[in-house]
């Protein structure tokens, strides 16, 4: 089941909307003010263009609603749903000003969550049939990971920690300092009053069997070869939950995710995806009667 957003991921997402208007419209929309008149009401549709998974349709409810509360956005899809090439699946009703100032910031958000939930069902579907869950990772935009990592839940992923203040992730530099697994394990343990999860990262079986013997709750198995994971997936042996990173794309996913591992996460779900095309068009078209208003 996908998990809610809190109320503090509620309004952080008000804020990095607020913002984002704030950024786009300045001390007014020059182009709207001087062709719309006052009093004008607008319809619109949305339309994608190429299939995919949809994501951030609330979020662009929300950004009509800072603009003008007059605003109503109706969809015949969810979060969370195919659409497919072509298909019209919302409709919006409201001051024209309003919509034509909104478009541009709501569309964003749209395009980049839903190429982000598109990009993160065609991982999962890769993955089908094994026991592994796909995970993304800190490599989000500045700002947005609230909306990131939502994208990542509504293409069927889950999220790894959200910051460094969630889980602590004992990597090879931290290792290196300290001289050693289970010194940073103690250390971690000692001075977490709170006793976050402990994952660690291992580059070979040699580490692997190290962290085993530790407090842990997570291994990372980094870069390995899909021979190595297999291994590391037989000594472990179920005792801790195993994640696969390195070298994770839509070619090696599925060979991945057949060694047994528990996880993979890849960067690549939020680093560096492509916005699925999304337009608004504005039109006088019967569609826009507001079913679901």
């Amino acid at each position: 089941m996908l998990a809610p957003i809190s109320m503090t991921d509620s309004q952080q997402i008000d804020l990095i909307i607020a913002n984002a208007l704030a950024e786009d419209i300045g001390d007014g929309d020059v182009t709207a003010l001087n062709t719309v008149s006052a009093d004008a009401v607008l319809h619109g549709v949305f339309l994608a263009k190429e299939a995919g998974v949809l994501a951030g349709l609330a979020v662009v409810r929300r950004v009509f609603q800072q603009v003008d509360p007059a605003v109503t956005c109706a969809f015949d899809l969810a979060d969370g749903d195919r659409v497919a090439a072509r298909q019209v699946f919302g409709a919006i009703h409201g001051p024209g000003r309003a919509l034509l100032t909104g478009e541009r910031v709501a569309l964003n958000f749209l395009q980049r969550m839903s190429g982000i939930a598109t990009l993160t069902r065609r991982y999962v579907d890769a993955a089908a049939g094994t026991r592994a869950v796909i995970l993304d990772t800190r490599k989000t935009a500045p700002g947005l990971r609230v909306l990131d990592k939502w994208a990542v839940r509504l293409g069927g992923g889950q999220n790894h920690r959200f910051g460094l203040y969630d889980m602590a992730m004992i990597k090879d530099n931290h290792i290196a300092a300290v001289g050693g697994i289970a010194e940073a394990v103690q250390r971690v343990r000692a001075g977490d009053p709170r006793g976050r999860p402990i994952e660690v990262e291992v580059t070979t079986l040699e580490q692997l069997r190290e962290a085993l013997a530790q407090p842990i709750d997570r291994i990372l198995l980094d870069n390995m070869s899909l021979e190595q994971m297999r291994e590391a997936v037989q000594i472990a042996a179920g005792r801790i939950p195993l994640e696969a990173s390195g070298n994770v794309n839509l070619n090696t996913v599925a060979a991945i995710a057949a060694t047994g591992v528990d996880y993979i996460s890849s960067g690549a779900l939020t680093h560096s995806v492509a916005a699925l095309d999304i337009s608004l068009d504005i039109t006088s078209n019967a569609y826009c009667v507001l079913r679901n208003a």
